[in-house]
């Protein structure tokens, strides 16, 4: 592991990686597929390097310089649908929670001024309600009033800040 310096928490089958084996990256997800687990999309597969939950990672604190996390946007959705084989699916009583968790998570393995890159779909829940739940705030991403459904947001690690970079709970912030 000496040569990976970023995570990706919760792979998927990689879709947004232009570079699928990106070689300083340790690709993690709680699922494994073959090719064919989706019907209309046979050549897609779902092989991480390591099958971890991303609410309990098994690595020391300060481990990686970049962080991804794209945990699933919907919630509550049935297992044998299309979307949730493909993008996994968080529990209706359970997410906010598991949310929080898996934030706390990918923060403790990034190292002190290292990057977090989130992604959101406001598929189930809006990113204001994300924001709250995660509890802080990003350095930058799409702009209030974006219509665009699918949110990236970056967030720095940065140790003298800690407490200040937390959400403060003006609402205007997040709409």
């Amino acid at each position: 592991m000496k040569d990976k310096f970023i995570l990706d928490a919760c792979c998927g089958s990689r879709m947004f990686w232009f570079d699928k084996k990106e070689p300083h990256t340790l690709f993690c997800d709680i699922r494994e597929y073959d090719k064919g687990f989706i019907d209309n999309r046979q050549n897609r597969e779902l092989h991480p390097d390591m099958i971890m939950d991303f609410r309990k990672m098994d690595f020391p604190d300060k481990s990686f310089k970049m962080v991804v996390f794209d945990p699933p946007h919907l919630i509550g959705k049935p297992d044998g649908c299309r979307m949730t084989k493909t993008y996994g699916c968080l529990n209706a009583e359970t997410w906010q929670d598991d949310i929080k968790k898996g934030f706390e998570e990918c923060w403790r393995v990034l190292e002190d001024y290292g990057v977090l890159i989130f992604k959101w779909n406001d598929a189930s829940k809006k990113r204001a309600e994300l924001l709250r739940i995660i509890g802080r705030e990003p350095l930058f991403g799409h702009p209030n009033g974006s219509k665009i459904p699918t949110h990236w947001f970056c967030f720095m690690k940065f140790p003298e800040k800690a407490q200040q970079q937390e959400v403060k709970e003006d609402e205007y912030r997040f709409q």
